[in-house]
């Protein structure tokens, strides 16, 4: 779960503020990450395109909005990094 999490959490680290983590580095959770986008209208669109894209189960976190990434046992490393590359180029296309 840790090589899941270090990936997403990556991603949202290297984004130069465009996805935007909650939680600080020393308490960052290795099974729940949320985070948010620039705009709530970025973060609907995002969850439609993820959902086209077979990542299910990302919109909304119900303490601080946005997205939110589970990633429990179910989900494999490939899992994790098929959402890292969609949130690149949702980047790419949207940043």
């Amino acid at each position: 779960n840790r090589t899941k999490a270090d990936l997403i959490y990556k991603a949202i680290d290297d984004s130069g503020g465009f996805y935007r983590g909650h939680a600080l580095p020393a308490v960052r959770s290795i099974m729940n990450i949320p985070f948010r986008l620039p705009s709530e209208e970025l973060e609907d669109t995002f969850a439609k395109e993820a959902k086209k894209n077979n990542l299910i189960g990302l919109k909304g976190h119900r303490s601080v909005g946005g997205m939110r990434a589970s990633i429990y046992n179910a989900v494999t490393v490939e899992g994790a990094k098929a959402l890292v590359d969609f949130m690149k180029e949702f980047q790419k296309k949207n940043g």
